[in-house]
């Protein structure tokens, strides 16, 4: 599995605009809480305040096999810091995640597996996770981020970054962090290269690394 690292994620934002990405972006995952994930998972998503999400879905892709779900369907607005949150629901319409914009019914598994954001007939982002054998599904971008321990969540180093890779652009946080996240500017060219390190050094003051499993 390939390594985040400093340097590469510099590297990346020194390439200019086009690896900071303002679309709608799965932001922050957390599937496996200590015990029971009952209540307790959320995603969290960016995009541009004030735009729509009606007509967008989650859904699970399971590793072995390739099977989807659950499938959530998305309703809302994203609101001014352009983070949006759906949590799941404990069973009487309620969750255990405070600031939800959404509450559903749903539990996506631990890894290999990958969870995808979409239109009715359009990948908008996909983050898969975990070790992926030979003949099993990866439904994500580039390689795979890591698949975390229980309690941990996967978060994008920059919220409104998308590289297209996820190992390079999702770290392990021992404390997920719904509704919150570290943001990029957007760097012109000719000034990506001088801002890319100092950026990087928001992120990694912001979102705390931590090992994943042994697998």
């Amino acid at each position: 599995m390939h390594r985040i690292t400093r340097w590469t994620v510099t590297l990346l934002l020194a390439l200019g605009p086009q690896c900071a990405n303002a679309a709608t972006l799965i932001s922050e995952v957390f599937y496996d809480a200590e015990g029971s994930d009952n209540g307790l998972s959320f995603v969290e998503l960016y995009g541009d305040p004030g735009s729509s999400l009606d007509g967008l879905f989650l859904e699970g892709i399971n590793g072995s096999n390739g099977a989807t779900g659950p499938t959530i369907a998305l309703s809302g607005v994203f609101p001014e810091d352009g983070i949006w949150l759906l949590a799941d629901d404990v069973g009487d319409g309620t969750t255990s995640v405070p600031g939800a914009h959404l509450i559903a019914n749903f539990d996506f598994q631990n890894g290999p597996d990958s969870i995808v954001l979409r239109t009715a007939d359009t990948v908008l982002d996909a983050v898969g996770y975990g070790v992926f054998a030979i003949g099993e599904i990866f439904a994500g971008e580039g390689a795979p981020a890591a698949d975390g321990p229980a309690g941990s969540s996967l978060a994008r180093l920059f919220a409104n970054v998308d590289t297209d890779d996820n190992a390079a652009d999702f770290i392990v946080l021992e404390v997920p962090t719904p509704g919150t996240a570290p943001l990029s500017a957007v760097p012109e060219p000719r000034t990506a290269a001088l801002l890319g390190l100092g950026l990087l050094g928001l992120a990694w003051s912001g979102r705390t690394r931590k090992a994943p499993r042994a697998r």
